[in-house]
């Protein structure tokens, strides 16, 4: 890890009051909960940009999908259809094998 730096904020005193109550009582020093949350926050925000980045790659692609006429395309009924006669077969088997 690189060399340590100070970081200095401002809260209100019954927050502050609060977190090192709560610190101490999990027998914790206050900073290194600091350091915890804010690697939890760093970890959520990248999450959640690889994510963004995923959703929006998969949107463009499906997007590209429904402009290219050599897409196969497949019915809303025939969709419908399947589904049934899988559910239908589900529902058959499951009741023999409760028999």
């Amino acid at each position: 890890m690189s060399k340590e730096t100070m970081f200095t904020l401002k809260l209100e005193a019954e927050l502050h009051s609060a977190f090192m109550a709560e610190a101490q009582a999990a027998h914790r020093p206050a900073s290194q909960v600091v350091r915890e949350l804010m690697r939890d926050f760093i970890q959520q925000q990248q999450e959640a940009r690889d994510h963004d980045a995923w959703f929006r790659a998969e949107v463009e692609q499906g997007m590209r999908e429904a402009d290219d006429p050599n897409v196969r395309r497949v019915a809303q009924e025939d969709v419908t259809n399947n589904w049934r006669r899988q559910r239908a077969e589900l529902i058959e088997r499951a009741g023999r094998k409760s028999r």
